[in-house]
């Protein structure tokens, strides 16, 4: 029998917009009641990360929009300014559902459910673009980003968002689930047709939502160039991309939460058209009844087992938002020393910076990124992390 917990507790990761913006779209002379002209509104996620940006409300009403919606298991909002922002907030709104639908691991119509269900198949051009990510990231990191944890994640409970079903798997029962992740045993072959197969032994099954928001940033980014945006901000709950600069030309602040105060932020980061994606054990975890030990949602594909490797946060910031994503887990798995050493080999040639707080609570960035951090507590010492 699993051994049930004691506490359930969910990180409720909450990042402030450190000036006004549109809680609607075209608001017109409605905007006051509507909430604007807040300079600290806060808004709220529960999953990945913590992550949120200021933003300038300089340009009218009726040329912005921030529409808040819940997908992917989480809260998120897309705002954007200028002549189509309410068009451009819709599309990348319909973006997210339809790449939910098409990814998710729960939804019995999705292709992820099909193929998990039959051990393989024909993937989609969509789908196979983000196995072949993801299996890239896999060779990168020496396996510690696999797609194919899902069953060990599924046995601890954390493949849902029902807290009563977080526990702790008998330990011979994890032993045999441990044994069925290796994205290394997926293989991908091109049919007759052209099209992607994916085949994975019996037992074996995917999940791409360690990736998939960090896509999504992307495609919205994409919908919001088509639709003539060039200001804006992409927050799906954690993974947060800045769209050009604010309105008056200035730099977007992307706050990073402090990992033991969920109210509190590590630093800001002053950044434009880019994402930010953090990681950390505080985002969904419990406590064992027995033991007292608190497990987080992080597995480590090698242990089967929640990360504890010295580090307990992680953020990735790169203009390739499905990059980040991945690295954001990877990097946390690996812990300081390895993730360090990842870094130094690593951020020129992929194009991604770092930075990491250890439980010690020293704090590592990486050179091209030491500029633009902002120091929100007053005495923060940074560590370097030399890329060139």
């Amino acid at each position: 029998m699993n051994r049930k917990k004691k506490k359930i507790l969910t990180g409720i990761l909450c990042g402030v917009f450190f000036a006004a913006f549109l809680s609607g779209c075209g608001l017109g002379n409605n905007a006051d009641s509507a909430g604007t002209g807040s300079a600290s509104e806060e808004v709220s996620s529960e999953e990945d990360s913590s992550a949120a940006a200021d933003a300038s409300a300089d340009l009218s009403d009726d040329e912005s929009c921030s529409q808040d919606f819940f997908a992917m298991d989480t809260y998120m909002t897309l705002t954007a300014y200028g002549e189509n922002a309410q068009e451009a907030v819709e599309a990348g709104i319909a973006e997210i559902n339809r790449l939910d639908a098409l990814l998710s691991t729960g939804d019995t119509d999705s292709e992820i459910y099909r193929i998990n269900e039959a051990g393989g198949g024909v993937l989609s051009d969509e789908t196979s673009y983000l196995v072949r990510r993801s299996l890239d990231v896999y060779e990168s990191t020496g396996g510690l980003y696999d797609i194919s944890i899902y069953p060990v994640m599924d046995l601890w409970g954390f493949t849902g968002t029902d807290e009563e079903d977080f526990s702790v798997p008998e330990e011979s029962v994890l032993e045999e689930t441990l044994a069925l992740v290796d994205a290394g045993k997926i293989t991908l072959a091109e049919n007759e047709d052209g099209e992607t197969v994916l085949t994975m032994e019996e037992g074996m099954q995917i999940d791409l939502g360690g990736i998939v928001k960090g896509y999504a940033d992307d495609r919205v980014a994409e919908i919001f160039a088509e639709y003539g945006v060039e200001c804006g901000i992409i927050n799906l709950g954690g993974s947060v991309r800045v769209v050009g600069t604010k309105t008056d030309g200035s730099l977007w602040r992307v706050g990073v939460q402090d990992p033991e105060d969920s109210s509190g932020y590590l630093g800001g980061l002053a950044v434009s058209d880019v994402s930010v994606v953090t990681s950390g054990g505080y985002e969904r975890y419990f406590d064992d009844e027995e033991t007292g030990i608190r497990y987080h949602h992080i597995i480590d594909p090698r242990t089967g087992y929640s990360a504890y490797n010295g580090l307990i946060s992680v953020s990735i910031v790169s203009e390739d938002g499905t990059l980040a994503d991945a690295l954001s887990t990877s990097l946390f798995i690996m812990g300081t020393e390895e993730a360090i050493a990842y870094c130094e080999e690593h951020c020129e040639a992929d194009g991604f910076d770092v930075l990491l707080e250890t439980e010690d609570g020293d704090i590592y960035i990486t050179d091209d990124l030491e500029s633009s951090f902002i120091d929100l507590n007053g005495d923060t010492e940074l560590h370097v992390i030399e890329t060139h």
